[in-house]
């Protein structure tokens, strides 16, 4: 699918149809060598040489940005429609005073979100009040500060919150080094809650967790992932090596404490309110209180009226450089069908040798995808 990865094909229509074609970064050996981001800080991108564009007239940046899918019809541009780039470019061309062509490092289909996806864009910084003249690139808390202004005048879904200076050949895309998405699964019978509309994957069944790890390991590793491959995938082969696949229960999203359980944080001296605190220097009786939270969400934990049940929610992992057309929502509605029991742990062996996507369970819906993180080599 296309938020499942990058690749240096011609740019294809976003859609969330399997039958869509979609471009995919194949193996590491298919590109060069990735170019190690100059530091960048906020006094930047003006004062001297490192991070400039080869033209001196114009600075290239790389641009991360978070948003919710929902009202975008994907990434990619597209006439008549409302997409991420679409709005970025608008953003930037009321910032600059010109037209700018944005590249994504990732393309993500309608309803798909963002916890981090990288673009690049080329500047020149024109003055607006003598024209024609060529003033200092912006630096990057400007233009993150500037853009911003714009795209909250919008509809607010979308914002930047990192910018870079770099190299004018350095490409968001052709330069990732891996990409990590994140699909959530909300489970019990309840009705889904009105915050997490759209957000997530509502699956009424309970869901045998061990079993979902277990498979999961089968296909973690270098594998032929046709079965996870829709028709119309643009990949010159669907050989991939997926570096992570988890599952994992967490506590929801938009979570409030009872009053039972307020009692039991206070009592560990605000210990879990830190989040800047790893779990791995959080003293054990914190991390038992965690988890024990999380137990408590299989059960009706709020009493009274007026308190809904809570569902367990589920965050399937997948990492890797590069994804197939739709291979991570492929591969999450086998997860659920085992977790479920509709499938068993060998039948994804099964599955996963068939090489077919005929043999896939049905793929899993794009509300409870995430783009989570794309890394680079940056010193």
């Amino acid at each position: 699918m296309k938020e499942d990865g990058g690749d240096p094909s011609p740019a294809m229509p976003s859609s969330d149809s399997p039958t869509q074609p979609k471009r995919i970064l194949d193996s590491p050996s298919e590109s060069p060598k990735p170019q190690k981001l100059l530091r960048s800080v906020e006094e930047g991108c003006g004062g001297g040489s490192e991070g400039m564009s080869q033209n001196p007239r114009v600075q290239r940046y790389l641009v991360a940005v978070e948003y919710i899918g929902t009202r975008f019809s994907g990434s990619q541009r597209q006439p008549n429609c409302r997409t991420v780039v679409g709005v970025l470019e608008d953003a930037f061309h009321k910032f600059i005073g010109q037209p700018v062509s944005i590249s994504c490092s990732s393309r993500t289909d309608a309803g798909v979100h963002a916890l981090s996806n990288v673009c690049h864009v080329d500047v020149e910084r024109i003055s607006k009040r003598k024209p024609g003249e060529v003033l200092t690139p912006h630096e990057p808390g400007v233009v993150r500060r500037a853009v911003n202004h714009f795209l909250q005048k919008c509809e607010g879904d979308i914002t930047v919150i990192d910018v870079r200076c770099v190299l004018a050949d350095f490409h968001a895309r052709f330069k990732a080094l891996e990409r990590t998405y994140h699909y959530r699964i909300l489970s019990g019978p309840e009705l889904l809650s009105t915050f997490e509309k759209d957000r997530a994957w509502h699956v009424p069944e309970e869901l045998d967790i061990l079993a979902m790890k277990k498979a999961c390991s089968i296909l973690i590793g270098s594998h032929d992932f046709s079965s996870f491959r829709a028709t119309g995938c643009q990949a010159m082969s669907p050989i991939k090596t997926l570096d992570e696949l988890s599952v994992t229960e967490v506590l929801p999203s938009l979570y409030f404490p009872s009053i039972m359980e307020r009692s039991e944080m206070e009592s560990l001296n605000g210990s879990l309110s830190c989040s800047k605190t790893s779990e791995h220097e959080l003293p054990a009786n914190s991390l038992d209180t965690s988890r024990m939270s999380i137990q408590k969400n299989r059960t009706d934990c709020c009493q009274g009226f007026g308190h809904r049940s809570r569902h367990r929610c589920y965050v399937i992992t997948a990492r890797a450089r590069s994804f197939l057309y739709h291979q991570v929502r492929l591969m999450v509605g086998v997860l659920k069908s085992v977790g479920t029991g509709e499938l068993t742990v060998s039948d994804v062996e099964r599955i996963l040798n068939a090489k077919s996507v005929t043999a896939a369970s049905p793929m899993a819906p794009a509300c409870g995808l995430y783009l989570g993180n794309v890394k680079y080599d940056i010193p």
